[in-house]
């Protein structure tokens, strides 16, 4: 079980486009960090990469999905000789 600095809404987070990262201050002087991705992945804790704090981001993921081309599943049907 992980002790949260905090929890922090994702709102509240800044984001860096060139690198799909959410940034947030860290007591120590760096920032946490998470990615877009690891969010898309329904992972909800961001890291401070100096030090052992953590924090827990709140967001909804079907709202943070929203707009993202999801690949529907290909049905085959096969001929029947």
């Amino acid at each position: 079980m992980s002790v949260f600095h905090d929890e922090i809404e994702i709102e509240d987070m800044e984001y860096d486009e060139d690198n799909e990262t959410y940034y947030y201050p860290c007591p120590c002087g760096d920032r946490f960090e998470i990615t877009k991705e690891e969010l898309a992945n329904g992972e909800d804790v961001a890291k401070c990469p100096s030090c052992s704090l953590l924090i827990k981001v709140i967001y909804d993921i079907d709202d943070f999905l929203e707009g993202e081309e999801v690949a529907a599943p290909v049905k085959v049907e096969l001929e029947k000789a």
